[in-house]
């Protein structure tokens, strides 16, 4: 398989009162491409520091990490800057959207300032709206970001995620802010897009969330501890099962 991310040696940390706070100790792990992965352990354990390190939105302190085939840690932020627009999607807990933007317009802002885009604004419109037409949303185009439900505003950024093509989506607790009946529509569409060949890496603490992606790597202070893989033959109970009882072996 191709790798489209490799981390070796991965490390983060922070200096607080004249302390060493090691946030991410000698990380190595790698995503191939069309893979869906899932990152979990306790709080405070280094998942987001993880997501940020390796897309490139925090500085190692270090260890390489090589995405698709660039070394991201060597790169200047406006090459950085660069790539998170065109190459990577992001999709948060925390919903950021400009609220003086209409539901599309918010979808379809990282395309107008992306520097690959050759699309007029018309087009980029039209590519939005079929985007929020493949996820069931396309009624809420023009309206306001505070008209509309919480479910229907995350999809509404993996809209956004996908608007220039990304190699890969990053998502941190997509889910967190949701109810169970939103939480299940958001990961039914992204598992749908993993099926179509997206690759995402998401950070979660929900093992209903985590049971659809096919590797859960398991993070404890700052370490990799172990990784699930699923069983692609068993039912979604049966692996929500089987992924909770090795979580509790890891002592989630």
């Amino acid at each position: 398989m191709e790798k489209i991310l490799e981390v070796n040696d991965l490390c983060k940390t922070y200096i607080v009162n004249k302390r060493q706070i090691n946030v991410l100790r000698n990380i190595n792990f790698h995503v191939d491409k069309g893979e869906m992965i899932a990152v979990m352990g306790p709080s405070g354990s280094g998942k987001s520091s993880l997501l940020y390190g390796v897309s490139g939105m925090d500085k190692p302190t270090a260890g390489r990490v090589s995405f698709c085939g660039r070394q991201i840690e060597t790169l200047k932020d406006d090459e950085l800057s660069d790539i998170r627009l065109d190459d990577m999607g992001f999709i948060f807990q925390q919903m950021y959207m400009m609220k003086n933007l209409s539901v599309l317009d918010n979808i379809i802002l990282p395309a107008v300032k992306s520097t690959k885009n050759k699309l007029s604004r018309k087009e980029l419109s039209q590519k939005g709206t079929a985007l929020m037409k493949k996820l069931g949303i396309e009624s809420i185009a023009g309206n306001d970001i505070n008209e509309v439900s919480g479910g229907q505003l995350q999809r509404a950024c993996i809209c956004r995620s996908l608007i220039n093509e990304p190699e890969i989506i990053f998502a941190d607790e997509p889910t967190g802010a949701l109810d169970r009946t939103s939480s299940d529509e958001v990961m039914d569409e992204l598992e749908r897009l993993n099926g179509e060949g997206t690759t995402i890496m998401l950070v979660t603490h929900d093992a209903r969330v985590a049971a659809r992606c096919s590797r859960v790597l398991f993070i404890v202070d700052g370490n990799i501890k172990d990784e699930y893989n699923k069983d692609n033959k068993a039912t979604l109970r049966d692996n929500e099962r089987n992924l909770n009882n090795w979580l509790l072996e890891m002592g989630f």
